[in-house]
């Protein structure tokens, strides 16, 4: 089932471009092979404000957010998770603002990554100054979020539903442009697709991704990400049938036309998709070779 992507979005870097009545973004200049154009940062509300995933911590990013922000209260910093694109940013607009950090958790699951990079990496110095938990309600003047707990690309992933405008921000959890790296061992498979089947419970009108545009068919693009995880595990299935028994060599094929930088994500995310087999009781590991069960 083909993914409807949408990869035309252009933006301006440093502007506050309005998209709804209460909702702006503002670009930050971090494009890349993980991030696309860069951070979208969003803006919401007008006079007292929400900003959702502040972004990189960049000083000219942070002066375009200072300068969009002018005139107005920050009264809540809600973060979707701590990697490094998304997070930082948080600090010095705190510190500017007053304004409180919401976000499910501190980085990390508690397993050690071993130094794995495959993306922006863990923002390990974040610390919410309140921790929201699936199902909390954080509301501001003129907007209301429901915390929506979506674990998978990382353990403490947090989409936040827009009640006014059935809006949707989905940080990477679901990406217009993109689908999304699940990165072992703080990226989980299993986690992932549950919280994919979350959304379908959902009745959000649009998504809006922390980087590209917004997704305004969420139910239909949600069933396609989640037909898109199902190939690629029957793909390693086949793969390993056809006596490919490690990660680099099921990479190689089932990635053979992916842009080589992107690689060692692919094999993370093959390797989450194995991780998974395996706790089914589907495939079998030993010494890194795998067999079907």
């Amino acid at each position: 089932m083909p993914i409807s992507f949408k990869r035309d979005f252009d933006a301006p870097y440093g502007e506050a471009v309005r998209l709804s009545p209460l909702i702006r973004r503002v670009l930050a200049p971090n494009p890349g092979p993980f991030t696309f154009k860069g951070t979208g940062v969003y803006i919401v509300g007008n006079g007292d404000v929400a900003v959702i995933d502040p972004g990189p911590d960049i000083p000219e990013h942070i002066e375009a957010l200072k300068h969009a922000l002018q005139g107005e209260s920050i009264t809540h910093i809600l973060i979707t998770h701590t990697h490094a694109d998304h997070s930082p940013a948080a600090r010095p607009l705190k510190k500017w603002s007053g304004a409180p950090t919401y976000a499910y958790s501190p980085h990390g699951s508690g397993r050690n990554d071993n130094g794995i990079r495959v993306e922006e990496g863990g923002d390990r110095e974040f610390e919410p100054d309140i921790r929201v938990k699936d199902g909390d309600v954080v509301g501001g003047k003129g907007f209301t979020f429901d915390c929506v707990h979506t674990p998978g690309h990382t353990s403490n992933h947090m989409c936040f539903g827009l009640r006014e405008e059935k809006a949707l921000f989905t940080g990477d959890h679901v990406m217009g442009w993109s689908t999304t790296v699940v990165a072992p061992p703080d990226g989980d498979m299993a986690a992932y697709m549950q919280s994919l089947r979350k959304l379908l419970a959902r009745d959000d009108g649009i998504l809006y991704p922390t980087h590209g545009g917004p997704v305004t068919d969420p139910a239909p693009f949600v069933r396609s990400y989640i037909a898109h995880r199902q190939e690629r595990e029957a793909q390693i299935v086949a793969a390993i049938r056809d006596g490919l028994c490690t990660i680099p060599e099921m990479v190689a094929r089932i990635y053979a036309d992916v842009d080589k930088r992107l690689h060692p994500a692919a094999a993370r995310s093959v390797l989450a998709h194995l991780i998974q087999l395996e706790q089914e009781g589907r495939v079998k590991i030993h010494e890194g070779r795998y067999t079907l069960a």
